[in-house]
């Protein structure tokens, strides 16, 4: 099996206009979700980038204990803000809006940053896979297109790494194991509310649990680009060698486990090979 390929473009690059996804058109209920720390020099462009590619979701902003404004830029831009009190960490960012959408009942929810890595005009591409019957849940991959930033050395490694691991147990070939540009129907994020959810870092850990659970994952191409403030939550060099260390061992964890109950699949239209 093939290693993640890794060839990119310069850096802050984004796909060429061609590559880009069609004008919006309207999806019915759903909602974005972005976790956010310290985030108000870049959320608003990306709310209003939303709003411009998925008017109909709604928005919602798990400010995980900011100490900026942030939590007034999201509510200034019709977004809902769920805070908590200090910092928790991503994971229970996102466990605590998979918990507000299952409470919402909403049908499908897409989860991008909020420090303008994510391109939003692919939320809507991303929702569509889910809501026609696709895939159960689809990861937005940075390498199918192969544009976008140049990744710190130390996290390409992490993504060969992981991406083999995760491509061995689930039998795909898994491009983007790290990407937190993810589109999941009710039932899956409902499922993630879970004591098994990996809530120190959610990335192949979290693919590989749904693998085990029955759901349909794929990927779809997206174009991400270099955060305008250039921080990342692997950054410097102690930090991506004990993310990858941790990493590993939540792997290790979410294989010697029992199986979670299997999950019967979703109706949905007959499909070909999955690319997640």
């Amino acid at each position: 099996m093939p290693p993640v390929q890794t060839q990119t473009t310069p850096q802050g690059a984004t796909a060429p206009q061609d590559e880009r996804p069609a004008p919006p058109t309207e999806l019915g209920r759903g909602v974005v979700i972005m976790p956010a720390f310290n985030e108000e020099r870049t959320i608003g462009p990306v709310l209003d980038g939303v709003r411009a590619a998925c008017p109909s979701f709604d928005i919602v902003v798990i400010d995980d204990g900011s100490r900026d404004g942030t939590a007034e830029i999201v509510r200034a831009h019709g977004g809902v803000v769920l805070r908590h009190p200090f910092n928790m960490g991503y994971g229970a960012a996102l466990q605590t809006a998979y918990k507000y959408a299952a409470s919402k009942g909403y049908p499908v929810l897409v989860q991008l940053d909020a420090d303008g890595q994510h391109d939003p005009g692919f939320v809507p591409v991303l929702a569509r896979r889910v809501l026609e019957g696709h895939a159960d849940a689809v990861v937005g991959s940075r390498f199918l297109i192969g544009k976008g930033y140049i990744p710190p050395f130390a996290r390409r490694v992490g993504m060969v790494l992981f991406g083999y691991i995760a491509s061995v147990v689930t039998r795909r070939r898994v491009t983007d194991p790290t990407s937190g540009y993810q589109a999941m129907s009710r039932r899956v994020f409902e499922f993630l509310q879970s004591d098994l959810f990996p809530a120190d870092y959610p990335d192949a850990d979290v693919l590989i649990l749904l693998y085990r659970a029955g759901f349909r994952v794929e990927e779809q191409p997206v174009a991400m680009r270099l955060s305008p403030t250039g921080k990342s939550m692997h950054s410097g060099i102690l930090r991506p060698m004990f993310y990858v260390f941790k990493m590993l061992l939540s792997i290790l964890v979410t294989l010697l486990r029992e199986p979670p109950g299997v999950i019967a699949p979703t109706p949905g239209p007959a499909a070909g090979p999955r690319r997640g």
